[in-house]
């Protein structure tokens, strides 16, 4: 990693200078989703462009790769059972990112879980008009990994 990023807190995901947010409906109940969500080394199975992911100290941290070698090393902000959970980009090998959360919450519905997504994200105005410009494909993988992930936890 040769990036070191700011160090933000959960506020972020409110106050970030470019915020994506994304909400989907899936049919597992909150408790399945947030234990997938937990299980750091499973996101792989659901989200496609992970690559690899590794939970560290204890699960206050996590290690992970995505497709095309992009690498994060990571602080869990939250995890608060079948609500919320949180992480912040501490380290990355991505240039012109200086500061980056994300937070997945939880909300029981009709059965089911309405699922939003935060992307919080600072950097160079290149790095942000190149975010912005990513909504759409960013848009697509997390609606294809939240029904991925429904699928996975409908069949276990």
């Amino acid at each position: 990693m040769t990036h070191r990023l700011r160090s933000v807190g959960l506020e972020y995901a409110e106050t970030a200078p470019v915020r994506l947010v994304f909400v989907a409906k899936v049919s597992a109940a909150p408790e399945a989703v947030f234990e997938a969500f937990t299980d750091v080394e499973g996101w792989p199975r659901w989200f496609r462009q992970v690559k690899d992911a590794r939970s560290t100290d204890g699960g206050k941290r996590r290690e992970i790769r995505l497709m095309g070698g992009t690498r994060f090393l990571e602080t869990v902000m939250a995890a608060d059972p079948h609500e919320r959970y949180a992480y912040r980009v501490d380290e990355t090998n991505v240039p012109g990112l200086r500061a980056l959360l994300e937070e997945w919450t939880l909300r029981p519905s009709d059965g089911g879980t309405v699922v939003r997504y935060v992307f919080a994200v600072d950097g160079t105005a290149v790095l942000r008009g190149a975010v912005r410009a990513m909504r759409p494909g960013l848009r697509r993988a997390f609606h294809q990994a939240v029904r991925n992930l429904d699928r996975m936890v409908a069949a276990a």
